[in-house]
């Protein structure tokens, strides 16, 4: 079946939304979910949407912060063990994780943030590879048994 140039553009013009603007993937994802339920229902456990958001992030958060420590410890454990992943991963600076954080948050929001960021890990991966694989060994465990050590200032 093949379809015609005006069926294609009415068919891009209705995923992007009604004026035509490029739509989030997280805006798709949410009509997808509104579909769920009578419509007059509010999810979650309280009948004020607003708490309900807030429970949603509070537990989404705690979810995807449990998830990113369990895979970092996991990374680190097999070649350190796991009571110097364990401190390396719980350790981590106040700048560290808001730099982390601020990078995220940028490279999410769009398509030329994402290409810099990515742009920004290829650098550094290139960089690393560019040194003698010893020393950007030597370098990473340095920096990351540093982290580890609750006195340091990492």
């Amino acid at each position: 079946m093949e379809l015609s140039r005006e069926e294609i553009r009415r068919r891009v013009k209705e995923r992007r939304g009604k004026k035509g603007e490029s739509r989030h993937l997280t805006d798709m994802a949410s009509d997808g979910l509104q579909e769920i339920g009578d419509g007059n229902d509010v999810p979650g456990p309280s009948s004020n949407p607003a708490t309900n958001l807030i429970i949603s992030d509070i537990l989404i958060r705690g979810i995807g912060r449990l998830t990113r420590q369990s895979i970092e410890k996991a990374m680190l454990g097999k070649k350190y063990g796991s009571e110097v992943a364990k401190r390396t991963v719980e350790n981590r600076s106040m700048a560290h994780t808001l730099t982390a954080y601020g990078i995220t948050k940028f490279a999410t929001k769009s398509v030329p943030g994402a290409l810099i960021v990515t742009s920004g890990i290829a650098a550094k991966i290139l960089f690393d590879l560019g040194k003698s694989r010893r020393q950007s060994r030597k370098d990473g465990d340095e920096f990351l048994r540093k982290q580890a050590d609750p006195d340091s200032m990492v």
